[in-house]
């Protein structure tokens, strides 16, 4: 779900016709429907020549079926076939369910998994009641990763070095709105390293309050967060930080065990290891 950590144009390996495709691929979203070449290249950042001869080769391949009514195209089973793959082998999905179901129905809260995709938090499994939030999301839905708590869970469960790098791709994302973004990904770290998770409290969407705990395992897989979630009425902060994000940790820790993922570590030890070579808040320095 990463981009390559390399650029293109210094990777010798990176084959940038082939990056190009998946872009194309990846600018079909949940409930888009159909697309035509202008909006793929307004999405992509892509010379619409180029998006032309991108979607004829993967109809060609049978990644894209063509709607000639409308002059666009729409993802065909092959993509999906793509996806439902990589659900099949992603078994932390399938394993967290009765966790995640458990802790849905005692905080009647949304509460799901996701990994990472460039900028954005990718969900790849859900539960939730018709009574948890006003923007029901599903599985495929993308929420950022520097407002929310999932990806700012995510973000701090990273080794030092890939953290930069994400953050400097967040500042580059987000240009002037930068600066806004990383105060609340430090605060976001404090919250880590003192309580074991992060907090989003209508920073990504002003009625929504969110938990957020990654998951780290052993077996080279990555990294992967999960929220709890719902309307602020229902999680005001001190609900967050005394009964939700204290019950998804817990969650969490226990589904790692049951992976043979991580050992659970101690609040201090937690802390200890975020807050080396000084205070959390230093590990944005020099991406500012």
């Amino acid at each position: 779900m990463k981009r390559p950590a390399k650029k293109p144009t210094t990777d010798r390996s990176f084959v940038v016709a082939l990056s190009r495709g998946l872009d194309v691929l990846r600018a079909f979203q949940p409930n888009d429907g159909l697309l035509g070449n202008q909006e793929i290249a307004t999405r992509t950042k892509l010379p619409k020549p180029t998006v032309s001869r991108l979607t004829y080769t993967l109809t060609k391949l049978g990644y894209l079926t063509p709607v000639p009514r409308f002059e666009k195209y729409q993802l065909a089973p092959s993509a999906m076939a793509l996806g439902y793959a990589a659900l099949a082998n992603l078994g932390v999905r399938y394993l967290s369910e009765p966790f995640r179901e458990e802790v849905m129905r005692a905080t009647g809260g949304a509460v799901a998994i996701g990994g990472r995709d460039r900028t954005s938090m990718i969900y790849f499994g859900q539960s939730r009641n018709g009574l948890t939030l006003g923007v029901q999301l599903d599985v495929g839905s993308r929420i950022p990763i520097a407002t929310t708590a999932m990806g700012r869970a995510y973000i701090w469960a990273l080794p030092g070095d890939e953290r930069a790098a994400l953050l400097r791709e967040l500042r580059e994302h987000y240009g002037s709105r930068w600066p806004r973004m990383r105060d609340g990904i430090e605060r976001a770290g404090e919250t880590v390293a003192k309580h074991g998770f992060a907090i989003s409290a209508g920073e990504w969407q002003d009625d929504v309050h969110a938990v957020g705990v990654a998951l780290k395992l052993n077996d080279g897989t990555g990294t992967y967060a999960f929220n709890c979630g719902a309307p602020a009425f229902r999680f005001t902060e001190d609900r967050l930080r005394n009964d939700i994000g204290p019950r998804l940790l817990a969650m969490v820790r226990n589904i790692e065990a049951a992976l043979g993922g991580t050992a659970p570590q101690s609040k201090k030890a937690e802390s200890k290891k975020l807050k080396s070579g000084g205070k959390v808040a230093r590990v944005v320095e020099g991406i500012r």
